[in-house]
């Protein structure tokens, strides 16, 4: 799949999760912080958004940017393979880099790559669901409700859902982190 049918999936993704909680574009864009013209083309599939807009467009539909990556799914088991992964599903930026779901289906744990880090600390992230962090390359400093925590490669974190959080790099060199949320109490 092309990168642009998989933004016209993941923007069909976000419209049938609108148009099943009954809002509109304006109710959506407004709740979001963002215009509802770029709500409209992300939904079309012309505009890809930021993590930080995905999770905006998200917390406004009930949901989380990870359900909205993970796109529809078949059945009981999805498998990503990794030659495979970015034909499979959608990629969008994220400070420093950029992120991409590892699994087909709003399920009830939603893992995550992110490939890359911000130099510097950006807004906090605060969502209802749990998370367990695994740095599979690299170095990044964790903020975890000011609370910081260096981790290196095959270090990991867990958080409970409801506490502000943010990483960035903390050594020069690529950065890829596994983040894994809990989908348990998001409303359908």
């Amino acid at each position: 799949m092309t990168e642009d049918e998989l933004l016209r999936q993941l923007g069909g993704t976000i419209r049938a999760r609108r148009r099943l909680l009954g809002l509109t574009l304006v109710d959506v864009a407004g709740r979001a912080g963002l215009s509802h013209p770029f709500l409209s083309q992300v939904e079309r599939g012309v505009a890809r958004p930021s993590m930080r807009s995905l999770t905006a467009v998200a917390a406004a539909l009930d949901t989380t940017a990870q359900a909205l990556l993970a796109l529809p799914g078949a059945g009981p088991v999805s498998v990503v393979p990794s030659r495979a992964a970015l034909a499979e599903l959608p990629t969008v930026d994220s400070p420093g880099g950029t992120v991409r779901s590892l699994v087909h289906g709003e399920r009830a744990m939603l893992p995550l790559e992110f490939t890359g880090a911000p130099d510097t600390f950006e807004e906090y992230y605060v969502h209802a669901g749990e998370e367990f962090l695994y740095v599979a390359e690299g170095t990044i400093e964790v903020d975890v409700d000011g609370a910081l925590s260096v981790l290196g490669e095959r270090d990991s974190l867990y958080y409970t859902g409801g506490i502000r959080h943010r990483w960035r790099r903390a050594a020069p060199g690529l950065v890829r982190v596994i983040l894994v949320q809990d989908n348990v109490g998001i409303p359908e």
